[in-house]
């Protein structure tokens, strides 16, 4: 299937031990035509982490997916880093300094794949769930530490964090501004259509493309990307939403809304955020 422009789905995983390349293909075959391949938590893998180095394997097998899929024909750029749930499992066989210095670590060396140009961005946050105060301070300590090493990288990071609003996002862009890392690069991923709000605070919104978010968010302007959040878990299959979402919904809305705003939306912006090139 072909269209006049490239279609994007900023935040997808894909796991050869569930659809793996099918999903690409899938994507594919419905107009996708880039990802940007988010690597999966180390214990969906079945990696225990005890020392920074522990992450390599996860960021391995994320570069190598990205090869397979770029052999599809679909584009694929890698973002690698450590999840921010994992300080939840590291405090369990862990104290919670060692762990910071462990995901520190991990971040330290996902930052070494940046520079070398086999990742284009990293990944980082806090916990989306209900947390003690003193994991809630770590967790911001390495979410601001991502920051420092992408803005020394001068490259984006990918935010999984709580759901936010307004005061939430204040919080954030006040964690970044400090680091000095260029406000556009930082992305909340999983975002609501608070387009507006995050082109106030300089934030980049990866829009989940839920029903009527899109629509929502195209209300307020095209400042943003769209994503699934594919999981390509084998136990929840379609979770977030399924590889067919964005490539769908795009051609659905281009109807409405001219194909103008979806080149913005799907490679004017990615290109911006991640100095990519987003080509057919």
């Amino acid at each position: 299937m072909t269209q006049g422009f490239p279609i994007t789905d900023e935040h997808m995983h894909i796991d050869p031990r569930a659809k793996g390349l099918k999903a690409v293909k899938e994507f594919q075959n419905v107009g996708g035509t880039h990802i940007f391949l988010v690597m999966k938590p180390s214990w969906t893998l079945g990696i225990k982490v005890t020392r920074p180095e522990d992450h390599i394997a996860v960021f391995e097998e994320t570069v190598d997916i990205s090869k397979q899929i770029n052999e599809t024909g679909v584009t694929s750029f890698p973002v690698l880093g450590v999840h921010p749930a994992e300080i939840t499992k590291l405090t369990e066989y862990m104290e919670l300094p060692k762990a910071v210095d462990t995901m520190k670590g991990g971040l330290d060396i996902a930052a070494g794949y940046v520079q070398k140009g086999l990742a284009v961005g990293l990944k980082s946050g806090r916990p989306h769930y209900p947390v003690s105060p003193e994991i809630w301070d770590a967790s911001n300590e390495v979410m601001e530490y991502a920051f420092t090493l992408a803005a020394d990288l001068d490259c984006a990071v990918q935010l999984h964090t709580e759901d936010v609003g307004e005061p939430e996002l204040v919080d954030i862009a006040d964690r970044a501004r400090k680091t000095g890392i260029k406000m556009h690069k930082v992305v909340k991923h999983y975002a609501p259509p608070l387009v507006d709000v995050c082109e106030r605070l300089g934030i980049f919104p990866g829009v989940l493309a839920g029903k009527g978010a899109i629509e929502e968010a195209l209300k307020q302007g095209t400042r943003f990307m769209m994503e699934t959040d594919y999981i390509d878990d084998p136990d929840r299959p379609g979770a977030v939403l399924g590889p067919k979402t964005i490539p769908r919904r795009t051609l659905k809305l281009a109807e409405e809304f001219g194909e103008e705003p979806f080149w913005k939306i799907h490679k004017e912006n990615p290109e911006k955020v991640y100095e990519v090139d987003i080509e057919l």
